[in-house]
């Protein structure tokens, strides 16, 4: 398995992020438990977040947030998958 950094961009309506937060962080949660999820959080700057996934390919990457209530209910209005390498440093569960 490889690991990816999924890019996440939200949509601008600020209101519909905060309402569906508490969901997206508790499925979040669930992929962390079983693994695929190594490290998530939001980017700064223009709204978004990127993912730190487990997975055999950008499409698996982006399947394995499919799931994702952001993804789902129209927060995430754009999202990209990239194999990611670390050269420096450890993450989490590798």
């Amino acid at each position: 398995m490889a690991v990816f950094a999924v890019q996440y961009t939200y949509t601008d309506d600020a209101e519909k992020v905060q309402a569906v937060r508490p969901e997206h962080r508790e499925y979040l949660q669930e992929l962390h438990a079983a693994g695929t999820l190594l490290l998530a959080g939001p980017l700064g700057g223009t709204p978004g977040g990127l993912l730190i996934v487990r997975a055999g390919s950008e499409e698996e990457a982006l399947a394995a947030v499919d799931g994702d209530p952001f993804v789902r209910d129209g927060v995430v209005i754009d999202r990209s998958a990239r194999e990611w390498t670390v050269s420096i440093g450890e993450l989490p569960g590798a």
